[in-house]
């Protein structure tokens, strides 16, 4: 699962030997603490997200939960402040605009 925040994008993975926590995944340093602030992030050069941590999967639902009920913006990409981070949200949110329609779903 992607999640993309305003000061953070997440990939959370479970796997498959591992079914009481899930990985969640960052490619940007800190961007995991911003949302799981206690969380051991390891960090490894040689993967394709750099940090990592595992968490609880009933933490990874209450931060979901959280960030769900603390939302207050009209738009998510005026709610995005850093600009580097906004440009490329944007290039994600252009290649999605651009699939529209374009495959049935499944």
């Amino acid at each position: 699962m992607w999640i993309f925040l305003p000061r953070s994008f997440l990939s959370v993975v479970c796997k498959p030997d591992d079914t009481d926590t899930l990985t969640v995944r960052a490619r940007i340093k800190g961007d995991i603490e911003a949302v799981f602030p206690n969380a051991k992030v390891e960090e490894n050069r040689g993967t394709d997200y750099r940090y990592r941590a595992k968490v609880s999967r009933t933490l990874v639902a209450q931060a979901l939960y959280d960030q769900a009920m603390k939302l207050d913006w009209p738009n998510f990409k005026g709610a995005v402040k850093n600009r580097a981070r906004h440009d490329v949200y944007m290039d994600v949110w252009d290649v999605m605009y651009r699939s529209q329609g374009s495959f049935d779903g499944s």
